[in-house]
């Protein structure tokens, strides 16, 4: 049975709650980036590109069976590990159940306080890019 939103964002929560030091959290990050599936070419377009992000970040979402799949990728490190994060945790749930989510894994892994601004503001125009993908499949169904 699939996992939901808040058991995948609590599965987070412990992984990284096993690294006290920041250096190691990064490294965590880039690491799940690395094993980030890669992004077809094909969909490394304009219109996947996330605005508001300072480095490029491709989001394609696919509606399979009435949940969405999310494929992703960018081309700096530490943003793609948070994009993998994202993907973990909204990927192979419905739209309702991610417009719903509270994602409180963010803060509770300390990841907001961490980032720069625009990395911050990049986390939030990607949150934004999957809801509303979830909004207009949400629409259709």
């Amino acid at each position: 049975m699939a996992q939901t939103i808040n058991e995948l964002q609590d599965a987070v929560i412990e992984e990284f709650s096993d690294f006290d030091d920041w250096m190691d959290k990064y490294q965590m990050l880039i690491d799940l980036g690395n094993d980030l599936e890669p992004l077809d070419e094909k969909y490394k377009t304009e219109q996947n590109l996330i605005d508001g992000c300072q480095s490029r970040v491709w989001l394609q979402c696919d509606d399979v069976d009435g949940k969405l799949v999310f494929t992703a990728d960018s081309d700096a490190l530490i943003v793609k590990g948070i994009i993998a994060l994202l993907v973990r945790v909204l990927s192979g749930q419905t739209p309702k159940d991610i417009l719903d989510a509270d994602l409180y894994f963010i803060d509770c892994i300390g990841l907001r306080e961490h980032l720069s601004p625009t990395r911050s503001n990049g986390l939030l125009a990607m949150i934004k890019q999957i809801k509303a993908y979830a909004l207009a499949y949400s629409v259709k169904q």
